[in-house]
């Protein structure tokens, strides 16, 4: 009869803490997703993305610059429901900016395009390895956002400095000196003649 009554407790014990153990659980998956909910709210306010041309340069340029074009589109559908969703799309921009390093058109293939296109990359990597953590910190996308919108601004601003450059028409005998002062096409400072180590020196 002893045992059957401790063995009885023991039974109700393990029952209670097996149904405690349970409502913490719950408890803590119920806390989990409402932390889910307002990243997720969060993300979602805060993606907004410069998808238009700015300028009328960009804007041009969308007809010979498929990979803008593209890249623009991409950023313009806004994903919904979930952060999956999310993930999803920033990894699909991840891909289309990348694009851009590879086929930039002869009027914009400078320096000052290429880093302004290396800098946007950046971010948007930047923005595809901080929303696949476990633990999204929803603030650094949204500021990284913000960081992609000035970056891709700044490009297109870029561009259009370079066309207006373009159109400024070249003054009589500019061309010639802009040929002289090209240090590639410098004859090189080398004597012509080999020196003689024999030759008397003046120290």
């Amino acid at each position: 009869m002893k045992y059957k009554l401790s063995y009885f407790l023991f039974l109700i014990i393990l029952l209670s803490s097996c149904k405690n153990d349970d409502q913490k659980r719950i408890a803590e998956n119920e806390k989990d997703a409402q932390k889910k909910e307002v990243i997720f709210l969060n993300i979602d306010k805060g993606w907004v993305f410069y998808d238009t041309p700015i300028n009328t340069t960009s804007e041009a340029s969308m007809a010979t610059w498929n990979e803008l074009r593209l890249f623009l589109a991409e950023l313009a559908i806004k994903p919904k429901k979930t952060i999956g969703a999310f993930q999803q799309k920033s990894t699909a921009i991840s891909k289309k900016v990348m694009a851009l390093n590879e086929n930039i058109p002869n009027q914009f293939d400078k320096p000052q395009i290429k880093s302004r296109i290396s800098t946007l990359i950046t971010k948007v990597r930047l923005l595809d390895l901080y929303i696949h953590l476990d633990n999204i910190p929803e603030k650094k996308v949204t500021r990284t956002i913000a960081e992609i919108n000035n970056e891709l601004s700044s490009l297109q601003r870029q561009m259009d400095k370079i066309t207006e450059k373009s159109k400024i028409p070249v003054e009589a005998g500019e061309s010639e000196l802009m040929k002289m002062m090209d240090a590639s096409r410098a004859i090189p400072n080398t004597p012509t003649t080999p020196i003689d180590p024999n030759t008397p020196q003046i120290e």
